[in-house]
This record gives C-alpha cells, structure tokens and sequence, in this order.
C-alpha cells in the first residue's frame, strides 16, 4: 500500500511537472492572498540554512590564511591539472575562501573531482552539499546550485534533504516556483527522504503556483507522509488550509484544519474566519469577532488579531445580510480602535519566519554572564 502511494506521488510530480514546462502556473489570487509587488518571502529559519554561521567560518578561514588566497588558488589549480588527490580539507576550505562567482567556477570543478574518487567510499561523516547551498545563497547563484543538484555525474554528493531544502528556499524567496518544484521532483527522484520542512516547502511551493495540478501534488504528498507517519510543521498545514480554501475546496480546508492540533495563534483566528465565511457560517463568523473585541479580556492575555484583507473577504460575504453587515461594522470598529487589525496580508504572515529557538538559547546563555565581569554568575537561582 505504502508502495502505491510513493509510485502514486511519483507520477502525480512528473506529470505536474510536464505540465508547467508548457504553462506558466503562477496566478495569484487577489484579496486577502495578495502580495506586495518587490516583496521577498522566506519560509526556512537560521536554524536550518545556518547562512550566518557559514558566513563567520568564512572569515576564520580567511583571517587564518591571510596574504596565502591566492597561493591556495592555485595549489588546487595544480592539483587539478596534474590529477593529484583531492582532500577533504582541500575543498572544505576552497569553499569558505569563495567569494566571487568565478572562483564559483572552480568550486565546481573541485566538487566534481573529489565526488568522483570518493563516491564509491562509505564516508559520510560530513556533507558538502549544504555548505555548497550556503555558498549559492549568499552568492545568488541559484542556476549553479540547480545545475549541480540536478547532475547525474554528482549522484549522491547532494544526499541529505537539508540540500535541497535550502535550494528550494533559495528559489521561493525570489519567486522561481517552477524551479523549486523542480527540485522537489528531482529530490524525489533521487529517493531523498522528506523531513519536515521539506513539507513545509512542498505545499508553500504547491500554494504559491496555485493550479489545479500543484493541489493534486499537495494532496498526494500530504496523504503520503500521513501515512508513513512523518512529522508535519504546524506551519506546512497552514500552507494546505490556505490553498484548499484558494481552490474554494470547504471540506478539505475544514479536514486539514481539524489536523492542527494548537490553533491559538495569528494565522490560526484569520484562517478560521475564512473557513467560516466560506462555509457559509456567518452567525458564527460575526460572533467570533465579537468574542475577539470583548473590551472585558484582561490587558494581559493577548487578544486576537486579524488581517484587513480578511475583514474585507469577510464583509464582502455579509453584504446580502444588512442586520449581520451592521453588527460586523459596529465590531469592526472595535477591533480597530483595540489595535487589533493588521494591514499585513494572510500571504506576509504565512510567508513569515518564527523566531528562531537557538537564539532564545543565546540569550539564555547570555543570562549566565555577568555583563559587568564578564564573568560566570554563581547564583543560588542559575544553579536551581
């Protein structure tokens, strides 16, 4: 069973894929799924692409060979050309010196070369395939790092899924959705195992292209790792909700709703309106908000807040009903004076990256630092 439905998600990915190359399938619906116009959205946090980490080892390496770049240069241009072994730490620091995009170009060279006198040998104990992602991020060379994921000849150096994520957000964030469902194909093909944020991507990716054929990917892949029993991002069923309700399909959007199992948050209040305006629901929509904009709530419990393009989907659907149309206006006006209404678009606030947890652990860190000393506090409450 579980067979079928990999070979089912397969054919379901190439078949979407043959489709796009003939069609654009970009088509953004207006509303309250508008983006602004130059917008950049990202969905990976620091955490997973690690740019700023990569980018501090980067000047390590270069304060640690300073005045010998170029000698470097070109030891690993003899090597190449006298077909010498490459090494681990030949290309591990090549990649942190790189900083045009023709010394790019003999990155690539490099790579070729060594995953051809190691591919056949069971290392693993470091990948190269995220640090060279990192690389294309900071350098905006997504086609390299497309072309090289892409290459049957390096079958196997891009083994991990954090790869292939990081392209995949690479291409989300300047709006290359075909591209990125590429990759997704291609990681697929591959036989490169899901994670959760590769989910996460999939049904952004599926979202964003909004077309017939991207819903039946998001489906099939949902339904697959439903099945195998994969971890799901809260935030991958907010992308699944948001695009059932763009292809106006209720019942599926109510379904993957269902599966969030915490819906007290931001995205969580607009989305529900929206399945309750879709759904016809509208006393219970109207009543919603007026829980929301009760001035009784304690100052410090957080109140609700929603987006103004959803307000407006939702008054849109209230216009055939004068008494519930006025009862909205006179909330409405609450929530706005309660500053409880967001110029933000549901598009921004899917599209926007939580906070990370490794900072939170910094600042945790920071705490047991005496900013005056320096030194290590020796507290009865730290040692608690």
């Amino acid at each position: 069973m579980a067979t079928a439905v990999v070979e089912g998600s397969n054919r379901v990915l190439r078949e979407a894929m043959l489709r796009s190359r003939q069609s654009v399938m970009v088509a953004l619906s207006p509303g309250c799924w508008q983006l602004p116009q130059g917008a950049r959205r990202y969905l990976l946090t620091e955490d997973i692409v690690q740019l700023q980490g990569f980018q501090q080892q980067k000047l390590a390496t270069g304060y640690r060979i300073y005045g010998e770049k170029d000698t470097y240069f070109r030891t690993i241009e003899e090597k190449l050309a006298k077909n010498r072994l490459i090494l681990k730490d030949d290309l591990k620091t090549l990649l942190h010196l790189c900083q045009t995009k023709d010394e790019v170009e003999l990155v690539k060279r490099v790579i070729y070369r060594y995953h051809a006198e190691n591919k056949n040998v069971a290392f693993g104990e470091f990948k190269f395939g995220p640090l060279f992602m990192r690389l294309c991020y900071e350098l905006d060379l997504e086609a390299s790092a497309l072309e090289l994921i892409k290459d049957q000849a390096l079958h196997g150096f891009f083994s991990d899924s954090t790869s292939f994520n990081i392209l995949m957000d690479m291409l989300f964030t300047k709006g290359h959705y075909e591209r990125a469902l590429e990759v997704l194909l291609e990681m697929k093909q591959q036989g490169i195992k899901f994670n959760r944020e590769t989910y996460l991507l999939a049904f952004a990716i599926c979202y964003k292209l909004n077309s017939s054929e991207s819903c039946k990917i998001c489906t099939t892949l949902l339904e697959e790792a439903q099945l195998k029993g994969d971890q799901m991002l809260r935030r991958a069923y907010y992308f699944a909700v948001a695009f059932a309700l763009k292809q106006n399909d209720v019942a599926k959007a109510r379904s993957y709703f269902s599966q969030i199992i915490n819906t007290e948050s931001r995205i969580c209040n607009n989305l529900k309106l929206l399945l309750q305006a879709a759904s016809g629901d509208l006393n219970n929509l109207v009543q919603t908000l007026e829980r929301a904009a009760d001035p009784s709530t304690s100052d410090f419990v957080k109140k609700p807040e929603f987006c103004m393009h959803v307000l407006t989907t939702v008054r849109e659907k209230l216009e055939d009903n004068p008494a519930l149309c006025i009862w909205f206006e006179e909330i409405f006006a609450k929530l706005q004076a309660s500053g409880q209404v967001t110029s933000l678009s549901l598009d921004d606030l899917l599209c926007q990256i939580p906070q990370s947890k490794r900072r939170h652990l910094q600042l945790l860190k920071q705490k047991h630092v005496s900013r005056r000393t320096l030194k290590p506090l020796h507290s009865a409450l730290l040692a608690e």
